[in-house]
């Protein structure tokens, strides 16, 4: 009897507030069908700017999986197009190796819509990690 693999799409995202007082909102997909990671920020005037952008970025990587991984990876030819594709959703390649432990994660199954009731929880976990280091950063 064959082995049920169970691909899930992991997205691991995080909320820091950088130094002009936008929100930066960094997203790493992790694609366990390819086997390929591909991190993402992007910039937000307010919080909750920044959540609406987030859902409407994981659907786009939800959605656009295949695509993002023939021209990031596959085809070698043009390093640059998924810089451009991601860059037509209002995000750009997030080159840092760091991610922050502060995090929040969705899992999904391949090709799937993100339902909403999903982003609650990493909602308030990114809200909370903004409160936490605000509170930190006031406490020095």
């Amino acid at each position: 009897m064959p082995l049920k693999t169970n691909h899930r799409n992991e997205y691991q995202c995080s909320i820091e507030v950088n130094h002009n007082g936008k929100y930066c909102v960094r997203v790493r997909a992790t694609y366990t069908r390819k086997g390929w990671v591909l991190p993402v920020y992007f910039l937000a005037s307010t919080f909750d700017r920044a959540m609406r952008k987030l859902e409407e970025t994981l659907q786009f990587l939800q959605q656009k999986e295949e695509r993002l991984w023939f021209w990031g990876v596959e085809h070698s030819d043009d390093p640059q197009i998924s810089q451009e594709m991601v860059q037509e959703a209002g995000l750009r390649l997030d080159r840092r190796v760091e991610f922050p432990r502060r995090s929040a994660n969705v899992i999904l199954s391949p090709e799937k819509r993100v339902p909403a009731v999903l982003l609650a929880p990493v909602r308030r976990g990114l809200a909370d990690s903004i409160d936490t280091g605000r509170m930190s950063a006031a406490g020095n």
